[in-house]
């Protein structure tokens, strides 16, 4: 007799997202729009609010705007939930305009983080902003999770819990590009009594659920998905010190790093080896071993990982590569520990990601009641970023690809969470339906990236216990299906729906997985390429590559062979536009150049390019930061990594992307020469830039002639030399004092 084995259990939440009893307050039903005012509390016959969010995007009910997705959330579950939209933050009255909430504050900065919604990769400021009505820039503070949470504890003594993507990559000590320091976990800063991490719809309704039931956060400290500050780790949970995890290495002049050292209020120039002698005085972690039988179980449950302290990280860069490394290995759902970092004589206790959604929790999140278009305070202004979605559809979340310099991991994990066929189509015809003006397309159907829907681990117990960076790199994994005949059918349903003409596919394809299925391939050149596709190899050489964990150039020409064919058949006329990213950590100038050299080679005039932008905790935020590597372990014979720094030198980069404008011409010539690399300069099509021009060195001259006349005149008493001019024009628009101009030399 044959036995039929039973497929092995994957990892699942303990109890369903909608499982919990409705609260009282569900007899007043969904909102047309969730109550912006004290009126429109009123009209729906409010007199409080249950939880209040407080978000720095306007306000859009649409399920791709997180405020939109959470309120509706807790609005099914009974609660009544209130929006504070884009608040003057100056003062506590706008965070007091619906009154004090039963339950407690939702914080978030909106669907980006604040500081790179505000300023460039160059640290520029920005004077707009998608996510605000008339893309008007300035409508939220630096640090929005920050200074709302500080707010709203000025306002109401009620508990204030931070989310979001500005408020996950925060959550433990970090490196802050915009202040070139590290910083401590955000939930010291903002004094919030707890944060939420990811996609935190599972976490959430648990926490309202016990809040609602009368418990407080100090009993709620264990929930998954979730941060809080305790005076030690959570009882009876077993601690394994990081070197237990990743050994690494001998590192002077401390033999142990890894304890308890008193908090200071910052580490000057000098005073680094101070901190780390004091390290070696501390009382160590105590790690108690299992005793019993009865203790059996997973190495990974109740056990939480001893993380470096937050003085340790800020003073020694090794410490915090080998930091961030442990924590992008405790991401899996499935086999992730807890992290625990001190900050001073206090630790944030981190739990084990929430659960991923299951597809039935998926479509449930996705069929809420929303009205798909901003609230009507707002009027006839425009909200760019609302326009760029309103015909969009979300298919999936996650991403197991790993780029080091994306926060996708970091927010929403490594496991595919997909929605059903049925649920995508009815979103679609509800887009028909609901919103004005719809032409008949969708813009796109994707997610995170745009051909991973409903991948995952083969394996069961591998899903479960892995603990790669990455699915696909530097090898796809053997356990990864890459079948994406479930992507490909979709497509097919969605190009049939009654009213639409075409359905585009905007979100990024992963090349390297589409080449596993020519299938897929097919269907999306055929049918869902609107004359253009941007893909993204970010660089073409090796080592620049191999930082970003990012496939070789040769995946990408298979593709184009692939997309190339499959046009010709269609009997259409289609381009593939290649992404790159600049400044990346690992690439030298001469990988720029060749990068240029590729460029020029195929004709490709790039209009927008990226300066690689260091988002907190991504591993390529780590190698700018500290010049180590934390994708392999850390220690004092780690390679260092290359890391382009400086304003200058950034821009340099950048000018190589764009070698055709003639504006950057004069950067790359004198770079080329410094290089030995003079003869790339010329007119011939192997050049990849003209010599100088006839007109050029003619004004050079002038230039040249010009500064001449001055400083004679100078000598003679008629006036200042130019770089003295310059020094004046310079001091009369900054603090006359020795403090800002030192800062300002050295930004």
């Amino acid at each position: 007799m044959t036995v039929m084995r039973q497929p092995a259990q994957r990892m699942k939440a303990e109890r369903g997202l909608f499982s919990y009893p409705k609260y009282w307050a569900e007899c007043f039903g969904p909102a047309p729009f969730l109550p912006m005012s004290r009126q429109e509390m009123e009209q729906l016959g409010w007199d409080s609010c249950d939880i209040i969010i407080v978000t720095g995007d306007a306000y859009v009910d649409h399920p791709s705007f997180g405020m939109a997705v959470i309120g509706r959330v807790l609005e099914s579950q009974g609660f009544r939930v209130g929006i504070i939209a884009q608040p003057d933050w100056t003062s506590k009255k706008d965070f007091m305009q619906l009154g004090e909430p039963n339950l407690f504050f939702g914080v978030t900065a909106g669907n980006m983080d604040s500081m790179i919604n505000r300023y460039t990769a160059d640290r520029k400021l920005r004077h707009d902003d998608a996510y605000t009505p008339n893309n008007e820039g300035g409508k939220r503070p630096d640090r929005a999770v920050t200074v709302y949470t500080q707010r709203c504890k000025e306002a109401y003594k009620k508990p204030v819990i931070i989310g979001g993507i500005e408020a996950s990559l925060r959550r433990i000590a970090h490196y802050d590009y915009w202040s070139d320091k590290v910083k401590r976990s955000v939930l010291f800063d903002s004094k919030a009594d707890m944060l939420m991490f990811g996609n935190a719809e599972r976490p959430l309704l648990e926490i309202a659920h016990r809040f609602a039931a009368g418990e407080t956060i100090a009993e709620m400290q264990d929930v998954r998905g979730t941060a809080v500050i305790r005076k030690e780790p959570l009882p009876e949970w077993q601690g394994v010190d990081s070197t237990h995890v990743d050994v690494i290495g001998k590192i002077d002049p401390i033999p142990s790093p890894y304890e308890y050292i008193e908090d200071k209020c910052a580490v000057a120039e000098g005073e680094q080896q101070q901190v780390l002698e004091d390290a070696q005085k501390a009382k160590p972690v105590v790690v108690q071993p299992f005793t019993s039988k009865t203790q059996r179980r997973k190495p990974w449950e109740k056990t939480y990982v001893m993380l470096p302290p937050y003085d340790v990280v800020r003073a020694e860069k090794t410490h915090y590569a080998h930091t961030s490394r442990i924590l992008h290995q405790e991401t899996n759902p499935g086999c992730a520990r807890a992290l625990a970092q001190r900050h001073g004589d206090r630790i944030i206790w981190i739990n084990p990601p929430a659960f991923p959604l299951e597809t039935e929790e998926m479509d449930a999140v996705f069929d809420l009641p929303y009205a798909r278009i901003p609230h009507p305070s707002y009027g006839k202004a425009k909200i760019p970023a609302y326009d760029m979605i309103k015909t969009s559809v979300n298919i999936m979340r996650g991403c197991f690809g790993g780029c080091t310099f994306c926060s996708i991991t970091e927010h929403e994990g490594r496991v595919i969470q997909s929605r059903s066929e049925e649920s995508i189509i009815r979103e679609i015809e509800q887009i028909r339906d609901k919103v004005p003006g719809f032409t008949g397309v969708i813009s796109d159907l994707g997610g995170p990236t745009a051909n991973m829907y409903k991948l995952r681990c083969k394996s069961a117990k591998a899903e479960q216990t892995c603990r790669r960076l990455s699915c696909v790199w530097p090898d796809i994994c053997g356990h990864l299906d890459t079948d994406q005949t479930p992507t490909v059918e979709l497509y097919k349903k969605a190009r049939k729906v009654e009213g639409v003409k075409k359905v585009l596919i905007a979100s990024g394809v992963r090349y390297d997985l589409a080449i596993e299925d020519p299938n897929y391939v097919r269907e999306l050149v055929t049918h869902h390429v609107g004359g253009y596709l941007k893909i993204a190899p970010e660089h073409t050489e090796k080592a620049p590559l191999d930082k970003m964990m990012k496939p070789g150039m040769g995946t990408y020409d298979r593709f184009k062979e692939m997309f190339d064919k499959y046009t010709k058949e269609a009997g259409k006329i289609q381009y593939l536009i290649p992404y790159f990213i600049s400044a990346h950590p690992g690439t030298e100038d001469m990988d720029m150049v060749s990068l240029a050299m590729w460029l020029k080679e195929h004709n490709f005039k790039l209009d927008q390019v990226q300066n690689f932008y260091p988002s907190p905790m991504a591993n390529a935020t780590t190698m700018y930061h500290t010049g180590k590597n934390p994708i392999h372990k850390v220690n004092h014979k780690s390679e260092q990594v290359t890391v382009p720094k400086g304003e200058i030198h950034r821009r340099l980069h950048r000018a190589f992307l764009r070698y055709h404008d003639p504006a950057n011409w004069p950067v790359i010539r004198k770079a080329l020469k410094e290089m030995g690399k003079a003869h790339l300069i010329g007119n011939g099509p192997k050049h990849l830039v003209p010599a100088e021009s006839k007109e050029e060195l003619s004004g050079k001259a002038h230039k040249e002639y010009a500064k001449r006349s001055r400083n004679k005149a100078f000598a003679k008493g008629k006036g200042k030399p130019k770089a003295q001019q310059g020094l004046t024009r310079f001091s009369d628009n900054q603090p006359h004092n020795k403090a800002a101009n030192k800062s300002n030399k050295k930004r």
